[in-house]
């Protein structure tokens, strides 16, 4: 008698339904300890697995009745120390895109242009007491106090007026939040408040 069997899906060798046997029995706790080995990366312990049972059918005669469950989890561990070590050895590897990410966040001319542009023209809508009260503090590097003297008002209205020049700069460049976490809705009425 040979060892073939009819099916469903036709003959059935006995080396195939060893090996569907072996996966059956042993796949389940193979995986669950590669995944431990491997930290929690279910989808290299997949991959594990497969090469581990690939590996036993091609060298184990699985119809000898032989136990192969320390067979299975040592060439298993070896896969994950084998990987372990090339990852180690070798450069480590790049994604494709990474170019790109680095075009993108790293800050050149053109950015810092584009940025004093931007605050060229936000600053000439700020109205005219606002202008002046952040070109002397922020530009001219003087205090309040200076500014308030300088412009003949309190260095109160000079804070004040600092304040809101800011929170519009910001709302004109598009940030839309002022430093206090409140959402201002029309810009327009900051540009031109005293």
């Amino acid at each position: 008698m040979s060892g073939t069997v009819m099916g469903s899906l036709g003959a059935v060798s006995a080396g195939e339904r060893a090996m569907r046997t072996l996966h059956d029995e042993q796949a389940g706790a193979l995986y669950a300890y590669v995944v431990r080995l491997l930290n929690g990366d279910r989808y290299k312990a997949e991959d594990v697995v497969q090469e581990t049972l690939l590996r036993c059918w091609r060298t184990q005669d699985l119809t000898d009745g032989r136990q192969l469950r320390p067979w299975l989890f040592r060439v298993a561990r070896n896969l994950v120390v084998d990987e372990f070590r090339m990852r180690k050895t070798r450069p480590q590897e790049v994604n494709g895109n990474i170019w790109l990410d680095d075009l993108l966040t790293s800050s050149d001319d053109v950015d810092w242009l584009l940025s004093s542009l931007l605050l060229k023209e936000a600053f000439k809508k700020l109205s005219l007491n606002h202008r002046e009260a952040l070109y002397e503090t922020y530009f001219s590097g003087r205090s309040m106090r200076e500014t308030g003297l300088l412009l003949g008002i309190p260095a109160g209205t000079v804070k004040s007026r600092v304040h809101h020049a800011l929170r519009a700069l910001r709302l004109a460049m598009g940030v839309g939040e002022s430093p206090g976490g409140q959402v201002v809705k029309k810009p327009e009425e900051h540009l031109s408040a005293a």
